[in-house]
């Protein structure tokens, strides 16, 4: 049981750095980060170079209007960290999916920051 849920993680952990290792987010462009766990979703820009979050948004934010894990939620917080990104004057991001396949609330978010401004 434990060697089955140890190889979960660890494949869990290669596929997020497979990812990450095409993806590198700078100053002019910094990187649109999204985790998902069982309960919470949430999403972060971030600049790679300085090692600094630039905006935070999830479900269990104080603004966040719902506090559960669903579709509308995630059109909420990409449409959210759309407006905080534009605040700091950062039009351009990449996309980092982590772990998670591009589907879903993953797709939601994406879509709702790129209806609000964010181009990547």
């Amino acid at each position: 049981m434990l060697k089955q849920i140890a190889k979960r993680v660890l494949v869990r952990q290669k596929r997020a750095k497979r990812i990450r290792k095409r993806l590198k987010g700078t100053c002019a462009k910094p990187r649109l980060s999204v985790f998902r766990s069982h309960k919470h979703i949430g999403a972060q820009i971030i600049d790679d170079e300085a090692g600094v979050t630039l905006a935070f948004l999830s479900t269990q934010s104080k603004e966040s209007k719902e506090r559960k894990k669903s579709k509308s939620s995630a059109r909420f917080i990409g449409a959210e960290l759309a407006k905080l990104a534009k605040l700091k004057q950062i039009e351009q991001v990449v996309f980092d999916r982590g772990r998670f396949k591009f589907h879903g609330l993953v797709a939601e978010i994406a879509q709702a920051a790129r209806e609000n401004g964010l181009k990547f």
